[in-house]
């Protein structure tokens, strides 16, 4: 039985990991899907394997955002769940870092999550139900050296989930944070032997994110952290 209470769901910034694992526990539930992201060749296993719709996005435009969720209100309806995965990294010294490629970074991580936000916001207030969760990491709470736009980037969004949990929560759509705290497991990147579980299985932080859909308004949480069993914090 599916207790999912939503009905539609698009994730933005979609690729191989935590959202081809989300978007297949969602349709298991018998939800449809958009998936989009800025090249939409990788996702044509995904789509294969669960009759999701791919749909192109340049997250930083905000117009092409407009032009996504109108598209996919007509391709499956107005999303009720949106799920916000992109990122942007440039890793190096400060005082070598690119300014424009800092700005594409902060732009991927932060602006393109608001753009999504109020997009969703637009078509879930005057609905009265919605959910939103917003992909985050360690250096949206910690910054590391050589990583600043990264971290620039996430604790952005983190500031965007938790303003937006406070402002639309009393208007029925929650709003989540998931803080990714480790690495996450990938074909290139498996457990060593002598350390099994040390990275975080993709498959196990997708059903974070349906424990947290499944969370009754009562006792809604606005950010959430996962880690390995292993993992320092």
């Amino acid at each position: 039985m599916n207790d999912i209470p939503y009905r539609s769901a698009l994730v933005i910034g979609a690729g191989t990991g935590i959202s081809a694992s989300v978007t297949r526990l969602l349709r298991a539930a018998d939800i449809p899907v958009v998936v989009a992201a800025r090249n939409i060749d990788k996702l044509a296993p995904l789509v294969k394997q669960t009759g999701a719709i791919a749909l192109p996005v340049d997250a930083t435009d905000a117009a092409q955002v407009e032009q996504l969720f109108a598209e996919t209100e007509a391709r499956i309806g107005a999303p009720e769940i949106v799920v916000y995965n992109a990122s942007g990294r440039v890793r190096g010294p400060i005082a070598d870092l690119d300014p424009a490629e800092v700005e594409h970074a902060v732009a991927v991580s932060a602006l393109g999550a608001f753009y999504a936000v109020q997009q969703a916001a637009r078509r879930m207030v005057p609905a009265g139900k919605g959910a939103i969760l917003l992909t985050g990491a360690t250096a949206g709470v910690k910054g590391f050296a050589l990583s600043a736009p990264f971290a620039m980037g996430k604790f952005a969004l983190r500031g965007l989930a938790q303003s937006a949990a406070r402002e639309l929560a009393p208007k029925g759509i929650h709003v989540a944070h998931v803080v990714i705290d480790g690495g996450v497991r990938a074909e290139h990147r498996a457990d060593p032997p002598d350390r099994p579980d040390s990275t975080l299985d993709p498959d196990a932080i997708a059903q974070s994110y349906i424990d947290l859909l499944r969370q009754h308004r009562s006792a809604w949480s606005w950010e959430l952290e996962v880690r390995p069993w292993v993992e320092n914090f």
